[in-house]
């Protein structure tokens, strides 16, 4: 079965605009219960949109990408524990590049800071005011430098008693609040991973399974559990999609670009070293030249005085 490849944004987001799949596949990454998922999707603009521009002036191309937006999905879902239920924001970001950290760091920080990320409980008979808490989930396009052949990976709230290095099973509302669990999926990992019903899921990001259209990957339907199947179903509605399609060509357009620019930055770099480089060569020759011309003046400023000191005692 051809299904769309889940890795290009506009994909993803289409498959998490469904809220039952989206609930799914949350709930299956963080282990919790999920009662209520609203799906709040923010739309953000690139700058990428000069490069095409002057990138396509340059090759004198009459089409252009006008802009491309590159999404993030917000959830908020209220969440089931063992003796209560909480409000948490649940953030999915997707990265193609490692340098993509900082604008993580920077969407993460807006969550803290957004004065509408509160919900109310009723402590006895009284309204209070609480921050929900956020969870943080990652799927990167790249492997990680250290950690290898691990698919998911869990950063966790955990209280220490720092006296004795102990675990506090107990929680709190206030630590809570002020720190927050993620999940890293580095999408090259999850090849051939088929340990659990997780990596089963997320099997769907495999890129080994792509065909000779990087757009397009390859699935058994048969190799998911039943419950799985509308997700499937859905990326291989996703195929036949002519917008979604044309949105895929935008992002290979920009994806291209990016490189393009990589590429040119790194022979900038190596231009500039090797600038450098001369310069600082130059710079020691005429050092040299200078120590020597130093040496020769003292050499002729010796002989002047040997000269002098003869004349001296023919003299007397």
């Amino acid at each position: 079965m051809q299904i769309a490849n889940p890795i290009y944004d506009v994909v993803f987001k289409y498959l998490m605009e469904d809220s039952k799949i989206a609930k799914l596949i949350i709930s299956s990454i963080i282990k919790q219960d999920i009662e209520i998922l609203d799906f709040s999707p923010k739309e953000f603009v690139t700058n990428i949109d000069k490069t095409l521009k002057k990138k396509n002036q340059s090759e004198k191309k009459t089409e252009r990408t006008n802009f491309f937006t590159v999404y993030r999905l917000d959830f908020t879902a209220k969440i089931r524990t063992n003796d209560s239920e909480k409000i948490v924001i649940i953030e999915i970001q997707k990265a193609k590049f490692a340098t993509d950290i900082l604008r993580f760091r920077k969407y993460l920080g807006e969550q803290y800071s957004n004065k509408n990320n509160v919900y109310y409980i009723n402590n006895n008979g009284k309204k209070e005011k609480r921050a929900c808490e956020i969870i943080s989930i990652y799927f990167l396009g790249h492997e990680l430098d250290n950690i290898h052949g691990i698919p998911v990976i869990k950063s966790e709230k955990i209280y220490i008693d720092v006296s004795n290095g102990k675990e506090i099973k107990q929680k709190e509302y206030f630590i809570d609040s002020l720190n927050h669990e993620s999940y890293t999926i580095p999408i090259p990992e999850l090849k051939e991973k088929r340990r659990n019903e997780l990596e089963i899921l997320l099997s769907i990001f495999d890129q080994s399974s792509r065909t000779n259209n990087d757009h397009i990957l390859n699935v058994n339907e048969n190799d998911f559990p039943e419950k799985y199947r509308n997700l499937i179903r859905r990326l291989q509605k996703a195929v036949s999609e002519p917008e979604i399609r044309k949105k895929m060509d935008a992002e290979d357009e920009i994806l291209d670009a990016l490189a393009e620019l990589e590429r040119e930055k790194e022979q900038e770099k190596e231009i500039e070293i090797k600038k450098i480089k001369e310069d600082s060569e130059k710079l020691i020759a005429e050092k040299e030249k200078t120590i020597q011309d130093k040496d020769k003046l003292l050499e002729s400023k010796d002989k002047l005085i040997d000269e002098l000191q003869k004349k001296l005692k023919i003299k007397k």
